[in-house]
Formats: structure tokens, C-alpha cells, sequence
């Protein structure tokens, strides 16, 4: 039976199932971070309890995924060594110290503050503390830093040079850690990780006030993960744009997938859906806007945009995967545009917290940015083939010489550790989720304070309008 497998083929599917398992949880994990900061700056600045309890429930769910993302993260790392070590063997001089300094400034600051973060209430001083969560946060977008750079790297190589060995050795870390796509996919992930983080808040914001339950900690997580759909959620648009031009200089096969274009032509229309037919060269039931592709990508009505028939058969990407996950990322965006503009305006009609189809929307749409980090990187990685390395190294040459029999049974084995493993780390957030945030104990205590602050306009209860 092995000889009728590509072990290629199942080495990438090994890697995709297991970095699909890994990115959901760094994509939840950078946001939510620099989200508990924010919580604990508001708590410290106004007394208000109702955000000490959103951040010590929050803090736990932050946690388990923390721990869950590592537990994926060693894995993939070792996937390197083992289906991929031609690749690791000849890039590893350049990527090697990469992924090293993640390990050195971000992994280690995060692990070494997070038990202040979780365990020091009571322990420290509140400046102590909120330093704690500040650092861990700023680990969590240096980890991206790092992982980013490494991977844009492999889709725009720059200073580095190819030696008589066929080894590749770096002559240039300033042009290696800034590649060219390396600013534009930083922004755009990171800025996908806040998303990502601000709508699975709204999200069960929306569940505990259709359940009536938590309502002060729901208006807090609702409120505030509106505030990131409103102002943040246009400028990922503008990002994702300023990264598809950035693509489409170094990658136009890429672009050409992701608009399903396959003959050149100038004003070519945008194909909203459709089926693309690579047997065929064609899109086939293409639904299209005239004119508006060459629009998007070259600021032009009539600016011409590259067709994949420009390329040979073996140098183009799979063109459905690229040309569906692309719609679907940008179709989430949109709905994350549109969420927010609702938002906004129930908010200026004073409605944002009781109208019940806009609960239901925030809960159906807790999941989106998930699937959209999901969708983008199918774009990205599906994309970028058939190179391991765009223009320098093809996947089908860095595959370990191993059998597609073993493989099989490791990946075999991988979906069924990963469905028992990670099950049980979503149930138990489920569980947290459930339970909500409740009261501290002490509720004053934490941080030495010793009473209830000053309440002004309210009923002297936890969650009024305290200075």
C-alpha cells in the first residue's frame, strides 16, 4: 500500500494538520495578552472589580491555550528533523537562529512571567504584577516577530547566499529579519490575532447577556471587543490590501490564484465565486465585477494583471484551495466590518447591550477569526508551492527520504492524539466559559486593596461608576 502513497504529499499534509492545530492557538493568545493588560490597567485605574473578575477568568482560559499552543509548537519543530530534514538541513543555518531567538526573547519571557501573572496575586505588588502581564503580552508579539520573519523569509529570501555545498549561509541579518513581505505579514497577523481575540469576547459577551447571566463582566467584554471591530477592523482591511500589492510583486503566481485569473489581460474583472478548472484553464460559473480586479491590484481600471497560463503547469500553486481560502478570509472580514458598523450604531442608539439578533450575530461570528487565520494562511502556505523556499528550493527536494507507509501511521497518530489532547483542553475552557467569572477571594484583598473604593452614581454594589 505504501507504494501506491506520495510520501511527499503526506509529509504535507502531516505539517498542515498539525500547524492548523498550532496557529488557532498564538493567533488567540497574542490578542488576549495585550487584552488582559488592558483589563488590569482599567481595574488598577478605576478600582472597579467587574474587570478584576473579567481578567482573572480570561487569565485561565489564557493558560490552558498557552499550554496547549507550546505542546503543538514542539511538535511542528520536531516535524523539521523528521519529514523535512533535507530542508532543515540546508536552510537550517538561516532559520536556525530565527526560531532560536524566538526561544530566547519571547518563550522564556512568557514562561517565566506567566507564573507571576497567574499565581503572584496576593504575592506581589499590583505594579509588580500588571508588569508581569505587560511582559508577557510583549512576549507573545515578540514569538510572532520571530516566527513571522522566519516564515516570510521562506516566501521572499533575501542576504543569503548558496554555497559550494549547496548549503545556504546567511551575509545579511538585517535583510534576512526584514525581508520584503516580512513588515506587511507581521502587521496583518498580528492585527488578525486581535481580531480574532476581541470577536471570541464579544462572542460570549452576547452569550451571557442572552442568558442573563454576568451582565456587568459581559457589558465589558461585549463593549470592548466592539470598540477593536469599529476602529481596528477597516484598517485590517487596508492592511490585507497593502499586503496583497506587497504579494503581488513577489508573488504574482499567488495573486493570479487567488483571483482565479488565468488569461493576461488588462481590466480584468473580480471574480466574486466560482470553480477553478485547472484541467480546463478556466474558472468555470464565474460570477464577476467588470474591471474591479485590475482596480484592486493596480490602482488602475484598466491596469493589466497576470494570468497563470503566464506560468508553466509545475510552477503554478493549487488553485481552488488558494482561490477559496481567500474568499472565505475576506468574506469574514467583511462580516467582521459589518459587525462592528452595527455595533456602533446600536451603541449611539443605546441599544448595543439588549437587541437579541445582535447577540445572535456576536455568537455566530465567535469563531471567525479563527477560521479566517485559518483561510489566510491555506492563502499563504498552498500558495507559496510548489517552493519550500519561493524560487530557491522546491518541497518535493527538502522531504525527508522516509517511507509514505510510516508516515501515514504517524499521521494516523497525530489525529487521534491531538482529537483526545486538545478535546480535552477545549472542554475544559468550555467549562470556564460556562462557569464565568465569578467573585474573588478576597475580593479587595489582591494587590493590598484593603476596601471597596469610592462609589459614585451607583448602588454602592461592584461594577458601579467607581473613581
Amino acid at each position: 500500500m505504501s507504494q501506491t502513497l506520495d510520501p511527499v504529499l503526506l509529509a504535507r499534509v502531516q505539517f498542515a494538520f498539525t500547524v492548523a492545530f498550532h496557529i488557532v492557538f498564538p493567533a488567540f493568545t497574542i490578542g488576549l495578552a495585550s487584552w488582559l493588560a488592558v483589563l488590569e490597567w482599567r481595574w488598577l485605574r478605576t478600582g472597579n472589580v467587574v474587570f478584576q473578575e473579567t481578567y482573572r477568568m480570561w487569565a485561565k482560559i489564557f493558560a490552558v491555550t498557552f499550554g496547549m499552543g507550546v505542546v503543538s509548537g514542539v511538535v511542528l519543530s520536531f516535524q523539521f528533523g523528521t519529514n523535512w530534514s533535507v530542508f532543515s538541513d540546508k536552510a537550517g543555518n538561516v532559520l536556525g537562529p530565527l526560531l532560536g531567538y524566538e526561544v530566547l526573547t519571547a518563550f522564556f519571557l512568557e514562561a517565566s512571567f506567566l507564573g507571576v501573572m497567574l499565581f503572584g496575586w496576593n504575592r506581589v505588588g499590583p505594579r509588580t504584577h500588571f508588569a508581569a502581564t505587560l511582559i508577557v503580552a510583549a512576549g507573545t508579539l515578540i514569538s510572532a516577530f520571530w516566527i513571522l520573519s522566519a516564515n516570510s523569509w521562506m516566501h521572499t529570501p533575501r542576504g543569503f547566499r548558496v554555497g559550494e555545498d549547496g548549503l545556504l549561509y546567511p551575509e545579511n541579518w538585517l535583510e534576512i529579519v526584514f525581508n520584503p513581505s516580512f513588515p506587511y505579514r507581521f502587521v496583518h497577523m498580528v492585527v488578525a490575532a486581535y481580531l480574532t481575540t476581541a470577536f471570541v469576547a464579544a462572542g460570549i459577551g452576547a452569550f451571557y447577556l442572552w442568558r442573563g447571566r454576568h451582565e456587568r463582566h459581559a457589558r465589558v467584554m461585549l463593549g470592548m471587543a466592539m470598540i477593536m471591530a469599529v476602529f481596528v477592523t477597516p484598517l485590517q482591511v487596508l492592511f490585507g490590501d497593502l499586503h496583497g500589492l506587497n504579494t503581488l510583486e513577489h508573488q504574482p503566481a499567488k495573486v493570479s490564484a487567488m483571483e482565479g485569473i488565468w488569461e493576461t489581460r488588462r481590466g480584468a474583472p473580480l471574480k466574486l465565486v466560482g470553480w477553478p478548472d485547472e484541467k480546463a484553464e478556466a474558472t468555470l460559473y464565474a460570477v464577476e465585477i467588470p474591471k474591479l480586479s485590475s482596480l484592486i491590484l493596480t490602482h488602475s481600471w484598466d491596469g493589466e494583471v497576470k494570468g497563470l497560463k503566464e506560468w508553466p503547469r509545475e510552477e503554478r500553486p493549487p488553485v481552488a484551495w488558494v482561490f477559496w481560502g481567500f474568499r472565505v478570509m475576506v468574506g469574514l472580514g467583511f462580516l467582521m466590518v459589518f459587525t462592528g458598523a452595527a455595533g456602533a450604531l446600536l451603541f449611539l442608539a443605546g441599544r448595543l447591550f439588549n437587541t437579541r439578533w445582535f447577540q445572535y450575530l456576536c455568537m455566530a461570528m465567535t469563531p471567525s477569526g479563527f477560521v479566517a487565520v485559518l483561510a489566510g494562511w491555506v492563502v499563504t502556505e498552498v500558495g507559496r508551492q510548489p517552493y519550500m523556499i519561493q524560487g530557491v528550493m522546491r518541497t518535493s527536494e527538502a522531504a525527508s527520504p522516509v517511507p509514505a507507509g510510516s508516515i501515514a501511521f504517524t499521521l494516523a497518530a497525530f489525529v487521534f492524539v491531538y482529537v483526545l489532547v486538545f478535546g480535552a483542553g477545549s472542554y475544559y475552557i468550555l467549562r470556564l466559559i460556562g462557569k464565568g467569572p465569578g467573585s474573588t477571594e478576597p475580593p479587595y484583598g489582591a494587590h493590598g486593596l484593603k476596601k471597596p473604593p469610592l462609589v459614585l452614581g451607583g448602588t454602592g454594589e461592584r461594577g458601579g461608576l467607581d473613581v
